[in-house]
């Protein structure tokens, strides 16, 4: 037979305290990206909140504010990609790949 309700709940229960631990634990991650060579970088929480971000004086142009500000949006995604990507990978080794409804990531 299978699992009864008792175990089935405590399963549930122990999965519930390891995705808290997950979570927790991205608290604290943090991913660095950049972009235009290296001329914006910037650094994303696993709470997905900008944590700083470096610009290059050489890409201070002032008649090309435009590309700067690509720069800045292209690192600021491609970290958020990276902390998402994590925080997958992470819930995952807890769910054991099932896509659980409501998860943040």
């Amino acid at each position: 037979m299978g699992m009864n309700m008792n175990q089935m709940m405590q399963q549930a229960r122990k999965m519930q305290a390891q995705m808290a631990k997950v979570e927790e634990e991205l608290k604290s991650t943090t991913v660095d990206a950049s972009a235009g060579g290296g001329m914006v970088k910037v650094v994303v929480n696993g709470s997905m909140q900008l944590e700083s971000i470096t610009i290059d004086p050489e890409a201070l142009d002032p008649s090309d504010v435009e590309m700067l500000q690509d720069m800045i949006v292209a690192a600021v995604n491609e970290a958020q990609r990276g902390i998402a990507e994590i925080a997958n990978r992470q819930m995952s080794a807890v769910t054991g790949g099932i896509n659980l409804p409501g998860m943040p990531f």
